[in-house]
């Protein structure tokens, strides 16, 4: 997972791309976070993550993954039932081990939602270990 400087710097602008149309399992009512039958929180961040792992999917060694660290989501409006949503992640900084996301979610090119997510490099393998080896402690 060491990476050379310069290949990360490539990746800087690198951009992702995910699409949602809203179910009624994708909403607030439905995943019980409120009573209004309106695209949820956890479905925006869920498309956000996807375009985020779009923006560096080629660029992944095998075995490799990447998990988000921190995520800072500002909504600006709500959509219901049927509408599509349009997510997009743009690589804005490239460390060794990190990636740092600007993202933008759309519906009819109305902005939804912005958000910075920072989103960690890890072996797929060692990380599952680690987590299954917690949960015995």
């Amino acid at each position: 997972m060491n990476r050379d400087p310069l290949q990360l710097d490539k990746l800087v602008g690198s951009v992702g791309l995910a699409s949602l149309t809203v179910r009624s399992s994708d909403t607030s009512l439905a995943q019980g976070s409120n009573d209004l039958p309106v695209v949820s929180t956890s479905a925006l961040i869920n498309l956000i993550e996807g375009a985020c792992s779009a923006a560096l999917l080629e660029h992944l060694d095998f075995g490799e993954s990447l998990v988000t660290e921190k995520l800072v989501l500002e909504t600006e409006t709500s959509v219901s039932v049927g509408e599509e949503l349009h997510g997009s992640a743009r690589i804005i900084e490239a460390g060794e081990s990190y990636f740092l996301f600007e993202a933008e979610i759309t519906c009819r090119e109305k902005r939804i939602a912005t958000a910075q997510v920072q989103r960690r490099l890890v072996d797929r393998v060692s990380y599952l270990a680690r987590i299954a080896a917690e949960r015995l402690i």
